[in-house]
Order: structure tokens, then C-alpha cells, then sequence
């Protein structure tokens, strides 16, 4: 017999009790907005920028990332892949047994959280002054390590791996925390612990192996 829901796991269900796919869609495009308008920042700033487009020196800046807007959903549906079965494969490593799918559409809601740092990013540099540069926009990653210490005091070997230590790491990972606890009804110590196993561990074995192989 299935454990009942505690109050906040059903607190959780009744939070997220809506149409995932159209919550996609909006997610998507959400997405494609702020890149868009983050892009044409980063172009905005650079000095004598219309003339530099009239000359068409910012062709491959465009293509790659119109390549980007177009992988954004498939790259969202592949995270949400590979991250739903980090946590069905380290849920069963403790000894829980969980339904893919519920994991998976857990992932789709709990990327939201993402969204803040480049909404952020974007409304910093929302009307760059012509000191700010093109790097500065594209490495800016708010609260995070990278950005404590300063991008330009850090080799750029270990630049991605401080960027990715943030504040929004850390809420996702208790977002995942309660969505565990709520999708297989197991205690919030343990859906700790498989969010440790499933997610953080993880994470930092990637980190650690980018800037090992990092070659700049």
C-alpha cells in the first residue's frame, strides 16, 4: 500500500496540477525571448556596431544563434531526459523504486527555475553603457562563484566550472528535494540523499572532468 501524500508533497501536486505541454510551449518561447533580446544586447555594445553589421562581420554570430533558438527545445527535452533518469537511477541505487514519467515531467516544471538567471542577465545589461563588453555580457552568470570572484581574475579553464557553483544550482536541487518527496512519498532526508546521489554528485564529477580535460 502507497503511503499518503504529507502536506507538502500535496501542496506540491496541487502546485504543478496543470497542462505540461502547454507549459513547454511557454516555456520555449519564454526562453527564445530573453535569448533573442540578450543577443541583441551583446551586439549593441560592441563598438561601432552598425557598422560592423552593414559590413556583415556578425554572420556567424547570427547563424549560431539562430542554431541555438532552434536547438532550445530539443536541448530542453534532452536535459529533462538525462536528468529524470539521474534520479530514477539514483532513487533505485537507495532502494526506491519510481515512475520515469512522473520524474520526467518533474523536470520539465523544476527547469523554471533556470529562467531566472538569464531573465537576470538580461535586465542588468537591459541598456549597456559603452564601457561594457561583449565578454562581459556573454560570462556574466549571476550569483554565482564566477561572478563573486570576477571573470577576469579567473583562468578561463575554470571559468564554466565557477559559473555553474551558483545560488540557482543550489534551489534546484531542494526543488528536486520536495519534487522526490512528493513523486515517491519517501521522507524528506531521504529524498535528500537521493537528490545528493541522483543530481550534486553528479554535477561536480562533471565539472571536475571539464577542467581537467579544459583546453583552452
Amino acid at each position: 500500500m502507497a503511503k499518503p501524500l504529507s502536506p507538502e508533497g500535496q501542496r506540491l501536486k496541487e502546485l504543478i496540477d496543470f497542462d505540461k505541454r502547454l507549459y513547454f510551449l511557454v516555456l520555449v518561447l519564454l526562453l527564445l525571448v530573453i535569448r533573442y533580446l540578450t543577443n541583441t544586447f551583446i551586439l549593441e555594445a560592441i563598438p561601432n556596431y552598425q557598422e560592423l553589421e552593414a559590413k556583415g562581420d556578425f554572420m556567424f554570430f547570427h547563424i549560431f544563434s539562430f542554431a541555438n533558438y532552434l536547438w532550445t527545445p530539443f536541448g530542453l527535452l534532452w536535459k529533462f531526459t538525462v536528468i529524470a533518469f539521474l534520479f530514477w537511477v539514483g532513487g533505485f541505487m537507495v532502494g526506491f523504486k519510481v515512475p520515469y514519467k512522473e520524474l520526467w515531467q518533474f523536470a520539465l516544471v523544476a527547469e523554471l527555475v533556470f529562467v531566472f538567471p538569464e531573465l537576470i542577465r538580461l535586465l542588468v545589461y537591459l541598456a549597456p553603457d559603452s564601457g561594457v563588453s561583449y565578454l562581459e555580457i556573454q560570462e556574466y552568470r549571476p550569483l554565482s562563484l564566477l561572478q563573486l570572484l570576477g571573470p577576469e581574475n579567473i583562468d578561463k579553464q575554470y571559468r564554466y566550472a565557477l559559473a555553474s557553483i551558483n545560488i540557482f544550482e543550489v534551489i534546484y536541487g531542494i526543488v528536486w528535494m520536495y519534487g522526490f518527496h512528493m513523486i515517491s512519498r519517501r521522507s524528506m532526508g531521504e529524498s535528500a540523499l537521493v537528490t545528493l546521489v541522483s543530481y550534486f554528485f553528479p554535477l561536480v564529477i562533471w565539472l571536475t572532468w571539464y577542467v581537467m580535460v579544459y583546453r583552452g
